[in-house]
């Protein structure tokens, strides 16, 4: 009877390696028609031509909705601190507006600009991103910003802010492709439906 129990577990170890074995064998195969799979995505081009067509198609729609967003635009206007609130009530968005920031959204002794901008541009290439440069008035950047040294320091530190999102793009190589994620939450969930967030 011992005997039997050691060969009973012989055999056991013995089909757990092939079973092993045929396993790994599998999943290489599998990696392997995954990896063809992919080439030949990569090959016709077929990712890229969807996201060319996808794009195709927002830059249409834009263009319908643009009188909308105008009439959107014109009420907006009439609704103070419109923007800010709904900033603030974004649960993404809302934690990279500082006290400090809040400031700045008003008519104010900060910055003379009344409007500020960031455009991504996408090509081939890469991405190209533009922003407002902000013109600060005398005194006011960006307390702790990208100019300021504290002591006991050798590097500039900069505090985060709302608004160094915007300096950020005069700091990197326009041409580099970078996922800003601001960005993103801002065109996909803040700006189609920005009474979401302002009535939170």
């Amino acid at each position: 009877m011992v005997a039997d129990k050691g060969k009973k577990v012989k055999l056991t170890e013995k089909g757990e390696e092939e079973n092993s074995e045929q396993i790994d064998k599998d999943l290489v195969l599998s990696i392997e028609k995954l990896q063809e799979i992919q080439d030949e995505l990569e090959k016709v081009h077929i990712n890229e031509e969807a996201s060319e067509e996808v794009l195709e198609v927002e830059q249409k729609y834009n263009e319908v909705r643009r009188p909308v967003y105008d009439k959107r635009k014109d009420i907006i206007k009439k609704i103070p601190d419109f923007w800010l609130t709904a900033f603030l009530s974004h649960p993404a968005l809302g934690d990279l507006l500082t006290e400090e920031d809040q400031k700045n959204f008003n008519p104010n002794p900060y910055f003379e600009d009344s409007k500020l901008t960031k455009t991504f541009t996408f090509h081939d290439e890469g991405t190209k991103i533009t922003a407002t440069q902000i013109k600060w008035k005398e005194g006011m950047g960006l307390p702790n910003g990208v100019n300021h040294e504290k002591k006991g320091y050798k590097r500039q530190l900069a505090e985060e802010s709302f608004f160094t999102w915007f300096t950020d793009a005069h700091q990197k190589d326009d041409m580099d492709e970078i996922h800003d994620e601001v960005a993103e939450i801002i065109k996909e969930d803040l700006w189609p439906n920005p009474l979401t967030y302002f009535n939170n």
